[in-house]
């Protein structure tokens, strides 16, 4: 009898034991089986920190192809008038979710660390997608929560919109052969609001550069200072008109005074409000340049005033199958229109299929403006070290790649071991 009652206790104690090991594993197979059949995410955002979301956000699966994805998050950012960004998530919906498309926005300030703006960043992805996650059996696991609401009060804004900033820098590199200076310093004052848009901005810069070959020593150094203000008056969602003043110094473009006031009208295809995914904008400005030259130019003048006109046409999308951004801008004296320029840059990422993309990158400049070249030419030294505005008919530069991946589709997984090798 007591060897019964012993085997029924041990009985009793090995089910207390093993059940809720048993119950465990079964709860993780049932979490997995739900996992497998949760909303796959691709994340299409260069700036984010993709590893933090896929630890704070697991109840998705993630893609690292967009057409696997049920779900495409869509990131573009604007940067704020104090100094933060403007981040818009696009959520759009593909496959058995085509048609279910949100955007949300989330602001960051100027003082926000990188870990505040991850987080911010988190709690936007989580919002935008519950929807999907509600038409999938994992949404029985996942619970919203709800914080009490911060009554709305008035903001008085002592500074009246207005941001300032100061930077001083300075770069020092030598060997025993060479030495390296660069200081550079810059005063903005900037205040933006919907309907005036005001930046101010003062820059100076230094660099020498020295070189010791044999019993030589080879010297060379360029200096600037600049002074720049923009005002923009909004008039419509395609519309605005404003004014741009300059003022400038510069031994690498011979310069000795440069003042460039320029009236400027604007008109964007797409409303302003779309701007962080697409824009077709059309600048025209009409300049009135002073030029007060250190040296006498190639032309023979030591100053002069001349009427300029410039028109620019920058096109911007950033959508599922990639982005591309694209100015072209052209520029001409009226004194001479055959003293003119046209540049054209680009910048391309394109998904042409499943895990290949194609990236071009590149400008070319067409230039016959060149008025402000001395007419006794650059030293050697100011040739090799590039401290002189040198004649030319044209720049370019330019970088085409492809990239492919495959595999496995998904990236659930993070592992930061030995990342910095």
């Amino acid at each position: 009898m007591k060897l019964k009652n012993a085997v029924v206790i041990w009985i009793c104690i090995l089910f207390f034991i093993i059940a809720p090991c048993l119950y465990s594993q079964s709860e993780q197979q049932d979490i997995e089986e739900l996992k497998k059949k949760a909303p796959n995410v691709f994340i299409d955002c260069y700036f984010c920190d993709v590893d933090y979301i896929r630890t704070e956000i697991t109840f998705v699966n993630y893609v690292w192809d967009r057409k696997e994805a049920q779900v495409h998050i869509l990131v573009t950012r604007l940067r704020t008038a104090s100094g933060g960004w403007e981040y818009t998530l696009s959520f759009i919906g593909q496959k058995e979710f085509e048609g279910m498309n949100n955007t949300l926005k989330y602001y960051s300030s100027k003082d926000d660390t990188q870990d505040n703006i991850r987080k911010g960043l988190v709690e936007a992805f989580k919002k935008g997608l519950m929807p999907y996650v509600a038409n999938t059996p994992i949404a029985n696991l996942v619970s919203v929560s709800f914080k009490e609401e911060v009554k709305p009060t008035d903001v008085e804004d002592k500074w009246n919109f207005w941001v300032f900033s100061a930077s001083l820098s300075g770069f020092f590199d030598g060997e025993k052969t060479s030495k390296y200076t660069s200081i550079y310093g810059s005063l903005s004052a900037n205040r933006t609001t919907p309907e005036l848009k005001i930046n101010m901005s003062l820059s100076a810069s230094y660099y020498e550069s020295n070189f010791e070959i044999e019993d030589t020593t080879l010297s060379s150094s360029s200096e600037s200072r600049k002074f720049s203000a923009l005002v923009v008056k909004s008039i419509s969602e395609h519309w605005s008109i404003g004014g741009y003043i300059s003022t400038s110094y510069s031994t690498y473009s011979n310069l000795d005074l440069r003042i460039n006031p320029a009236p400027a009208i604007e008109y964007n295809v797409f409303p302003y409000s779309q701007s962080t995914r697409r824009r077709l904008c059309f600048l025209y400005r009409l300049g009135y340049n002073y030029n007060d030259y250190m040296e006498e130019t190639m032309y023979g003048k030591t100053s002069e005033s001349l009427w300029r006109g410039s028109l620019s046409v920058t096109l911007e999308l950033k959508e599922r199958w990639g982005e591309i951004s694209t100015t072209l801008a052209g520029s001409h004296y009226f004194h001479d229109f055959n003293k003119n320029s046209l540049d054209i840059y680009s910048e391309l990422s394109l998904r042409l299929f499943k895990g290949l993309s194609f990236n071009l990158f590149g400008g070319y400049s067409a230039i016959h403006d060149q008025l402000s070249l001395p007419s006794g030419g650059a030293t050697q030294e100011e040739i090799l070290l590039r401290r002189r505005e040198l004649e030319t008919t044209y720049r370019y530069f330019f970088s085409v790649g492809f990239s492919y991946s495959f595999g496995s589709i998904f990236s659930n997984v993070v592992n930061p071991r030995f990342d910095d090798i």
